[in-house]
């Protein structure tokens, strides 16, 4: 971001990521325009290729910050759909989902999530979710209960349905998400090195090859 918008968030006092969250909010689905692949550390699932990259489409001059922010948080939900419906594909259905930790203080990013996975979202109490998570599996080592089940019961607290997706919300989601899938495939389900077709490209593979190979020259002068 520019020192215009830390220069306004430091103004309202908040962080930068506070000030963007703020702006982005007040989107409609879509406004934006932009769709990203938020794979800046490759992608861990379902894809498992490390050698991936990030992609955002649709900048032109008119894109502000804010507008990125939000493809990137829509991003990680779209990534978090691709999850839960490989899943239950796969003989393991997804039938709740429970949020822990410091996201849940992100009321737009939660609801994002729950239009995106057209779920409702329950969150922890605790506002040490990870912390209360050893401390769970810690009693059961101990013999405190029987099994992690049985200690979350006792120990652990949550707020049902604490975010509901909005009908109107889901509708524009599932849109975007259909183009969505389409990018994670095209760039991302590689069959082979040499697998250049209609449907699939590896050229975040090649950019990573001549970076390699660029910085190993480099190197050896």
């Amino acid at each position: 971001v520019s020192s215009e918008y830390q220069d306004k968030a430091h103004a309202e006092g908040m962080s930068v990521h506070e000030y963007l969250t703020e702006l982005a909010a007040k989107q409609n689905v879509g406004e934006h325009g932009l769709l990203a692949l938020d794979w800046h550390s490759g992608n861990r699932s379902v894809l498992v290729d490390q050698r991936l990259s990030g992609l955002i489409l649709g900048l032109t001059l008119q894109t502000k910050p804010e507008d990125q922010y939000r493809a990137l948080i829509e991003a990680t939900a779209f990534g978090a759909r691709k999850i839960v419906e490989t899943f239950n594909q796969n003989g393991v259905p997804v039938t709740e989902y429970v949020i822990s930790g410091g996201l849940i203080k992100n009321k737009m990013l939660m609801q994002i999530y729950s239009d995106v996975l057209n779920m409702p979202l329950s969150i922890t109490v605790s506002k040490q979710g990870p912390a209360l998570g050893s401390a769970i599996h810690a009693a059961v080592a101990a013999g405190f209960y029987p099994d992690v089940i049985s200690a979350a019961k006792v120990m652990g607290k949550k707020i049902e349905k604490a975010y509901s997706p909005i009908p109107e919300n889901v509708e524009a989601y599932n849109v975007i998400y259909d183009q969505y899938s389409k990018l994670h495939d095209y760039f991302g389900r590689l069959f082979g090195s040499n697998n250049e077709t209609e449907n699939h490209n590896p050229v975040m593979h090649y950019l990573k090859d001549i970076k390699d190979s660029v910085f190993k020259e480099k190197e050896g002068k």
